[in-house]
């Protein structure tokens, strides 16, 4: 988009046929040094009795440790916890930073650029693939003419589109909820009541949406750590 959009991704051709969207090259750096920061502030004096943020934070790898073990079993938990917190912290202030008002700086979430979401999902369903054929060698691929060949196509066509639409809902909802926040502020259409409502209104979404896009990487990691227990 140009500089007049609401949404600005800054194109730069950094050679022939290669653009680099350098706003969400930026806000992703931003993004993670955000989450590097709550990782160091959690951990620097880790405590028996936790408190401040390093309560919050084990509270919410408690909860995805919870969401992780009872879908992927206790070793499903083991295995991808760090890659779940991860992905989860990434996500969810990604979601954050486009809602804070701009001062002086314009902020916008890299996660409202499709090519981070497509950047998210499309190695989450390679690395269904990665697991199950590393823990169930060539039976993996049984699964896609279970419960009968027949539905081979059928099973290919859901774990191709898997990827689509967790990257296209990641996208679409916080790309919407960005743009309507900037109009509100560009063109002071309402008061300042309404965009600060809105505001709140777009953390939840934020949220919402992380824990969707992680939920929905949980339940399609399940089945791999769940075919060794039947």
């Amino acid at each position: 988009m140009g500089s007049s959009s609401v949404i600005e991704y800054l194109p730069k051709e950094i050679f022939s046929g290669v653009t680099v969207h350098m706003q969400t090259l930026y806000m992703s750096w931003l993004a993670m040094i955000i989450v590097l920061a709550i990782c160091l502030a959690a951990t620097w004096k880790h405590q028996l009795v936790p408190s401040g943020i390093q309560n919050v934070v084990e509270m919410f790898i408690e909860w995805l440790g919870g969401l992780m073990e009872s879908n992927m079993g206790k070793e499903g938990r083991r295995i991808m916890t760090p890659f779940i917190i991860t992905l989860f912290l990434y996500i969810f202030v990604g979601n954050e930073i486009g809602m804070i008002p701009s001062v002086g700086v314009h902020l916008t979430s890299p996660t409202n650029d499709i090519n981070v979401a497509l950047g998210l999902s499309i190695p989450v369903a390679l690395l269904v693939y990665i697991i199950g054929i590393a823990r169930q060698g060539g039976s993996y691929f049984k699964k896609f003419i279970e419960p009968y060949a027949i539905f081979l196509p059928l099973n290919l066509l859901e774990d191709l589109a898997r990827p689509l639409t967790m990257a296209a809902r990641l996208f679409g909802n916080i790309l919407a909820g960005e743009i309507l926040l900037g109009v509100m502020y560009k063109f002071s259409v309402t008061t300042w009541l309404v965009p600060d409502l809105w505001i709140g209104f777009s953390i939840c979404v934020g949220i919402l949406q992380a824990f969707i896009f992680t939920m929905l990487t949980i339940i399609a990691l399940a089945p791999v750590f769940q075919a060794l227990h039947k």
